[in-house]
């Protein structure tokens, strides 16, 4: 089996393209059964990674289909966000093979992330393979990268520095309201669902004691619950259009495929304010915040990509943690390409012992007719050794008779090392 990986990231691709990529937990599997169905004949392994940086298709599937999926696959994956797929090349890249197995670990140790080192991805990358399996697509092969990828992961986390460098968007996010606001402790925020995200961002805030919080969440029970670990108020999503003013920092992270703060909304609300400005992160992908609200005056909008920029890290403990977590990712990647090799010869294999036991199975019956006609049975046994031995050596001894020059040469060269070790070994071994 061969594996590659398919993708986009923010590295190749705009946020709002990545938006049309974006799949929601719930719509990894059937998208896998659509893929599976597309591509029925190949029948690959397949995984689909989606986070708000990146969507990326892993498939393995026998090194000979491999290449011949490739182009298929990026059809398909075109289709699924609505654009064509010359369109969907330009943004996208390829890796094979060893090249994939690394990719993926370096995802899984945060070395790919537009935050060095941050922990979410692992999470979003198991929940990944949850679907795939859910899917019935994940396999073998797969499902050795991604444990394996796992292993790499935590073996980075616990060996390197990179997660003491790593800022993730939370922080990142109140660094960038401390620089509007002067004193954070005065300001009221808001935040827009109750994922995992909107957890972290809210902690990072909280941490600061602003003067008041609230969660707006489509499920009010669920906003409840998180407003409740941090003495926020909880509201509805539906209230937001009357209460966007009374709130200075607005941070919004949900699955919606739309977004739900429109620019109306945003004028209206400074109006009632006073043109005081509005502090506002889109952490969602596809975009929670129309980008048209980036033009009022008054308003600082910061999406994940503008965040990317302030994420600093001491240059040269940075660089070598970076380097101590590529070694361990190398040493992953030979293990892992190790095992494929392995797997490679699993036919072979199971072959030479099909035949093996057939050659026996013929020698037997020929020996027990033999017996059960009186024969000698030191006859019968010497009859029987010497059929299988020449069972065994007649394929190589006519391969050697039917080549010449360079090739016979190393076509004996093998059959040496086949049949003659034993012959080969040290006296001293046998006394061992």
């Amino acid at each position: 089996m061969s594996v590659f990986a398919l993708g986009l990231n923010h590295t190749t691709a705009p946020v709002d393209l990545r938006g049309r990529f974006a799949f929601a937990p719930e719509q990894l599997s059937p998208a896998l059964r659509g893929f599976r169905e597309r591509l029925r004949r190949a029948l690959p392994e397949a995984a689909l990674l989606s986070t708000c940086n990146r969507t990326e298709l892993y498939v393995a599937a026998e090194p000979a289909a491999v290449r011949e999926l490739v182009h298929p696959s990026i059809d398909w994956l075109a289709a699924q966000g609505g654009v064509s797929s010359e369109q969907l090349r330009a943004h996208t890249y390829v890796l094979e093979h060893r090249d994939a197995a690394r990719h993926a670990f370096r995802v899984a140790a945060g070395l790919d992330s537009m935050v060095l080192g941050e922990p979410q991805i692992l999470g979003q990358l198991k929940q990944a393979v949850r679907e795939a399996d859910a899917a019935g697509t994940l396999g073998t092969t797969l499902h050795q990268l991604f444990q394996r990828s796992f292993s790499v992961a935590k073996d980075v986390r616990t060996s390197t520095e990179i997660g003491a460098h790593s800022i993730s968007m939370a922080a990142a996010a109140v660094r960038l309201a401390g620089q509007l606001f002067e004193d954070l402790q005065q300001i009221q925020v808001l935040f827009v669902g109750a994922g995992e995200m909107i957890e972290l961002v809210a902690t990072h805030f909280a941490a600061r004691q602003p003067r008041s919080m609230a969660i707006a969440n489509r499920t009010l029970e669920r906003g409840e619950r998180l407003a409740g670990r941090f003495g926020a108020q909880a509201m509805r999503l539906a209230d937001l259009p009357t209460r966007l003013h009374e709130f200075d920092a607005i941070v919004s992270c949900t699955a919606s495929t739309l977004p739900i703060i429109g620019l109306g909304a945003v004028k209206s609300a400074l109006k009632a304010r006073r043109r005081r400005p509005i502090f506002m992160v889109d952490l969602a992908v596809p975009r929670d915040i129309e980008p048209e609200v980036a033009t009022l005056d008054d308003v600082y909008l910061y999406t994940v990509d503008d965040l990317s920029a302030l994420v600093q890290t001491a240059g040269e403990k940075r660089q070598a943690a970076v380097a101590q977590a590529e070694a361990i990712i190398d040493a992953g990647v030979q293990s892992f390409s190790h095992w494929l090799d392995q797997r490679a010869t699993v036919p072979l294999i199971q072959a030479l012992h099909a035949q093996a036991d057939q050659w026996r199975a013929t020698e037997l019956a020929r020996a027990r007719k033999q017996l059960a006609k009186g024969a000698d049975l030191e006859a019968v046994l010497e009859a029987l050794s010497r059929g299988l031995t020449q069972k065994m050596l007649h394929g190589a001894l006519a391969e050697l008779h039917a080549t010449d020059g360079l090739q016979r040469h190393q076509l004996a060269d093998t059959v040496s090392r086949l049949f003659l070790r034993q012959a080969a070994r040290n006296p001293a071994d046998e006394r061992s």
